[in-house]
């Protein structure tokens, strides 16, 4: 296992991180998932030399605390950091914070947090926290020695994110990141911007939920032909490690072959790792991804509202999304939520008001109907 240092904090960690979300299974214990299936995971990553181990509060129904804590006794916890995260909704004031803190603690089975992370904020959610006095509770807690390090993890667009970390004394910062991500969320400006300011960047996504990891055929074309052979995986893995400012990427694992393979390719990976063949190579691929996009939408919402309630630029990124990762449109969240709120592509009456709005000049009307085809469930 390579090792990697955490920015200005002085400290290194596994560069595989073990994700502590995606564990399933039969219930068993105190868990939704095979509780002794999980532990066993935890305990190989750790054995194999993973040190860095992230959860949340609200993670497999609240359990995967649970299930962490268990796995980290006999010793274990003495090997390893815990990141685990503060979710705002669950929140109010000081008395719920100290509450909810004291809560993960004993799911945890121990006595201190080392990455305590505010969960998933973005401009709104950080002024939130604020407001109910999660900075002064969060260096409260750092002196009483609860917590290591303060941190916070992030989905939202790039200007939030340079707002959010130039506003605290951040020790620590997730972000969802990828080859396939550079533009997208806080992305490589956000990365490099973290890397000057000397904060460590843990990695999620790394594999876009799994969507990275199986290639479609023209992707998988060009890992063909390339002289040296490795997995979708694993060229998405090294790409990542490739950027210096990179502290660890997590994985979420469910089976030990799993493991095994992981602790392989964050053997064999180091900052600028990659030769410039290599990255040529990430280049095409992503290009190669992008080729297969249904419309060339690009978000930005000139568009709406529709006067008939349609998502359209929702409607478009789920159609792009099936398409570029093979996805069922079933798998995708966010047009499940389109299709909850009523805001799907039937709704259109081609009256034409999005077509003279839209900068791009997509036919959207027609778009439309295509997406409505294709996406329906």
């Amino acid at each position: 296992m390579k090792y990697r240092k955490f920015g200005k904090l002085g400290i290194e960690g596994s560069a595989f991180g073990l994700g502590c979300m995606r564990f399933n299974g039969e219930a068993s214990g105190d868990s939704i998932i095979d509780e002794q299936k999980a532990i066993s995971l935890i305990r190989r990553a750790i054995d194999g030399g993973v040190t860095y181990l992230d959860t949340a509060y609200v993670y497999l129904d609240r359990t995967s605390e649970i299930v962490l804590g268990k796995a980290l006794l006999d010793g274990y916890r003495d090997r390893v950091t815990i990141a685990t995260k503060m979710p705002m909704e669950a929140v109010h004031n000081r008395a719920e914070m100290e509450a909810l803190l004291a809560e993960e603690l004993k799911k945890l089975q121990t006595d201190h947090i080392d990455f305590y992370l505010m969960h998933g904020i973005n401009r709104e959610k950080w002024e939130y926290f604020k407001s109910i006095g999660a900075p002064r509770f969060f260096d409260d807690m750092k002196r009483e020695g609860k917590i290591r390090y303060k941190c916070f993890s992030f989905h939202g667009p790039y200007d939030e994110f340079e707002f959010i970390i130039n506003d605290w004394d951040w020790d620590m910062v997730q972000i969802q990141y990828n080859f396939m991500d550079v533009d997208n969320q806080a992305g490589t400006r956000g990365l490099k911007l973290a890397g000057r300011l000397g904060i460590p960047v843990v990695i999620m996504e790394g594999l876009l939920g799994g969507q990275l990891a199986k290639a479609p055929e023209n992707v998988q074309a060009l890992y063909d032909a390339f002289p040296v052979k490795r997995s979708p995986v694993e060229w998405a893995f090294r790409w990542l490690c490739n950027h210096p400012e990179v502290a660890t990427v997590l994985s979420g694992c469910n089976e030990a072959s799993q493991i095994d393979d992981n602790l392989r390719i964050f053997d064999a990976v180091a900052p600028n790792c990659m030769t410039d063949d290599e990255l040529k190579l990430m280049d095409d691929v992503r290009s190669a991804y992008l080729s297969r996009r249904k419309i060339g939408c690009t978000g930005c919402r000139y568009c709406m509202p529709c006067p008939n309630g349609v998502n359209i630029p929702g409607i478009f990124s789920a159609w792009n999304q099936m398409s570029l990762y093979n996805q069922n449109p079933k798998d995708n969240w966010d047009y499940g939520q389109i299709v909850l709120n009523g805001e799907t592509a039937d709704k259109c009456v081609a009256c034409g008001a999005c077509e003279a709005a839209c900068p791009q000049h997509l036919g959207i009307i027609e778009a439309l109907k295509q997406a409505q085809r294709e996406l329906a469930f």
